[in-house]
């Protein structure tokens, strides 16, 4: 609950280097993940890690309380890092989940990894 009555890092970035959008027309929740990219040194060696992120929902309880939730798990993670987070992490993060709401850390988990697949993307065609 507290992640729903105090959401973190709930907002819009305004030219984000990635945009993840998912929604589940059953339920009717889309979200939007933005994330900015950075770059820092890891063991001596340069990655690219997200050095802010954000989220919009349109959704229940659940899913802006994933929302919160993937953006804190997330955040100055190594883009490697980030990829891995599961719904199960999500869920597991948030003290559990009913089972009919796991579809929403999915959404979360799959906004996040779409807004890194999004940079990416656009990072090769620059």
């Amino acid at each position: 609950m507290e992640n729903f009555l105090h959401p973190k890092n709930m907002g819009k970035i305004e030219n984000a280097d990635g945009i993840g959008k998912v929604g589940n027309p059953v339920c009717g929740d889309i979200m939007y993940v933005y994330i900015k990219v950075g770059k820092k040194k890891v063991k001596g060696k340069q990655v690219e890690y997200i050095k802010d992120i954000k989220f919009q929902t349109l959704g229940c309880t659940a899913a802006i309380a994933t929302s919160s939730m993937i953006t804190q798990l997330a955040k100055n993670k190594t883009l490697g890092e980030a990829e891995k987070i599961t719904r199960e992490d999500v869920a597991e993060n948030l003290k559990g989940l009913p089972p009919i709401k796991m579809h929403c850390s999915n959404l979360a988990a799959d906004a996040l990894k779409l807004a890194i697949k999004d940079y990416k993307n656009k990072s090769k065609q620059t």
